[in-house]
């Protein structure tokens, strides 16, 4: 009697790999839905026939599992809309390198600063600045993203831009992962970033002499002050979120988010498992979301 519980989600999931990953046709994922539709409909029905001798279990544990799914799903919206919305723009940031009235220390090393945004400034990063005004002569933000591919060739997983005038060693890196991808682990993970930003720097038509294919002297600079920076070591700086209810919300807004969302938080793993980066070198920063 629970087996059609397992069904709705199984097809739901399959119809979309036959659109997404198999690049199937429509049609293909509808016949799929309609044949295996009809059987579940049909163990449905008689899940309702029963619902008297005990078929009224898997009803209730479904609802309790959709109720879980809709809970995370909405908490996760709101944080990232909070994410867009105080997300701090690049000229901000160029203010800050450019001022020196600010008491901004650069130190050694590279700092990877891990976000969700694939534009603008994390609003963790404006918040640790602010607090400790101090980061590294490097500084990357980095974005990972799943697509719907089996696998990502190595030469196209890590697309690099730069931000800002390049003087102020500022970059971002989005690292691409199809859904049968292993991560690799830390080691090779940061040698792969470090190359694909060495790569970016070699290939910037900006730096390359038109009459000649030899790399000017600012581009040397920059792959030097980067080799040097990676050898003093790479810090990767997390933000670890506290969603809250913003004040005047409704009991059940509250309920959902500071009890239910936080509590699926606190048990569910953190960013540090995706992205494979070793613990001694990890930083997480807190910081209050009041959505």
């Amino acid at each position: 009697m629970q087996v059609w519980r397992l069904l709705p989600l199984t097809t739901c999931l399959m119809s979309l790999v036959i659109v997404l990953c198999w690049r199937k046709s429509t049609l293909y994922a509808l016949a799929f839905i309609f044949f295996f539709g009809t059987i579940e409909s049909l163990y449905f029905s008689a899940s309702l026939i029963k619902f008297r001798e005990g078929a009224w279990v898997p009803l209730a544990l479904s609802f309790i599992f959709l109720f879980v799914m809709y809970l995370w799903h909405y908490g996760t919206v709101m944080r990232y809309e909070f994410d867009v919305q105080n997300k701090v723009s690049v000229n901000w940031l160029l203010t800050l390198f450019g001022s020196s009235n600010l008491g901004i220390v650069r130190v050694r090393g590279v700092g990877v600063i891990s976000t969700e945004l694939v534009s603008g400034v994390p609003a963790i990063f404006s918040h640790f600045v602010t607090n400790l005004p101090a980061f590294h002569q490097v500084v990357v933000f980095l974005c990972v993203k799943s697509v719907p591919v089996p696998h990502v060739k190595p030469e196209e997983r890590f697309l690099v831009g730069r931000v800002g005038p390049k003087e102020y060693r500022l970059y971002r890196c989005i690292a691409r992962y199809g859904y049968r991808d292993v991560h690799k682990d830390d080691v090779e993970f940061e040698q792969d970033l470090v190359c694909s930003i060495a790569e970016f720097i070699r290939s910037d038509k900006a730096f390359v002499l038109p009459e000649s294919s030899r790399i000017d002297r600012s581009a040397e600079e920059e792959l030097t002050e980067l080799t040097e920076a990676r050898e003093a070591g790479m810090a990767f700086i997390m933000g670890h979120s506290y969603v809250r209810a913003k004040a005047g919300s409704s009991v059940v807004k509250k309920m959902a988010i500071n009890f239910g969302y936080d509590f699926l938080r606190r048990n569910s793993r953190g960013l540090c498992y995706g992205l494979s980066t070793p613990h001694a070198s990890t930083l997480e920063v807190g910081m209050v979301y009041i959505v």
